[in-house]
């Protein structure tokens, strides 16, 4: 889900009866190109809008998409893990709002990089909510991510200051949402869940949205709208993904992310990402990558 920290890595193995991984791997990338897209459309309509209104505006044109669905199969709004699916929502809600708070003040590339702690915060977080027993080589791949993630941020430095924390916050609140999927066990479908997420998002930003409406021109709605099938879009090439391959083995090529927001910074705002971005990057995303195998060891030992 994003206007997003990195996708994120998938605790279990996904397979389908005749796997075909290349068509996976394809289907993830282009589905982290449009989530891309949608983040630099976030950004661009923060520069204007609150943050609360750009994500009241995205989980309106998804609602939209799914409404039709619902009303043909009523079905889908039963849960059998309404707790979760309540905690879910907000988790998920709270990321998306910080990280375009973190949009209207960082460059798309270095969000993205901070984003990327998402996957070691799941694993930090697991031992307290799921009891998993976490070894020494993922506590280690944990600490050279977070080092990673400081070299991005370079603390007094000014390079990026106290608007790195928001970036970071998004990928706390991920983390939260995914180890609460992790609990919920597949007791429901994934399109149920995306229902719920997607209603509970939009009846909390609908609450606040009266404390900071700001008039939307007709352009910031047809940008609203694009963002909304963007991310119906993203979600359903990534499920797709899953259907041809392991998540552990399809999850790192979620970190593609940073390549497609580099491009995408340029092309439209004409940043270009620092050294130490790049650097603070490949700890990161090479740390999220070993978790992700690690992961992988687990699940066939299991």
């Amino acid at each position: 889900m994003s206007t997003a920290p990195a996708l994120p890595v998938l605790p279990q193995d996904s397979r389908s009866g005749a796997e075909r991984p290349f068509r996976g791997i394809g289907l993830v990338l282009l589905a982290v190109g449009l989530f891309s897209v949608m983040d630099a459309l976030s950004k661009l309509l923060a520069a204007r809008l609150d943050p609360v209104e750009v994500v009241w505006g995205r989980y309106l044109a998804i609602l939209l998409m799914l409404a039709p669905l619902v009303l043909r199969r009523p079905l889908l709004l039963a849960t059998a893990r309404p707790g979760l699916q309540l905690q879910r929502g907000v988790a998920v809600l709270g990321a998306a709002l910080l990280f375009i708070a973190g949009l209207q003040r960082l460059a798309l590339a270095d969000a993205t990089a901070i984003g990327f702690a998402s996957p070691l915060l799941v694993t930090a977080l697991s031992i307290p909510l799921l009891r998993e027993h976490v070894g020494i080589r993922r506590w280690t791949a944990v600490a050279v991510g977070f080092t990673g993630v400081l070299v991005v941020v370079r603390p007094g430095s000014g390079a990026i200051g106290a608007a790195a924390l928001l970036p970071l916050a998004s990928a706390a609140c991920w983390a939260f949402g995914i180890v609460v999927t992790r609990r919920m066990g597949g007791a429901d479908r994934p399109l149920t869940t995306l229902v719920w997420s997607t209603a509970i998002g939009f009846a909390l930003s609908s609450a606040a949205l009266p404390f900071v409406w700001r008039e939307a021109s007709p352009a910031d709605w047809a940008i609203m709208a694009a963002m909304g099938v963007l991310s119906a879009g993203g979600q359903y090439l990534f499920i797709a993904g899953l259907a041809h391959g392991a998540a552990s083995l399809l999850a790192p090529f979620s970190y593609s992310q940073m390549i497609w927001s580099t491009l995408m910074g340029y092309l439209v705002f004409a940043a270009v990402p620092s050294a130490w971005t790049w650097g603070g990057a490949v700890l990161v995303v090479g740390s999220g990558v070993y978790i992700a195998h690690r992961e992988r060891v687990r699940a066939r030992r299991r």
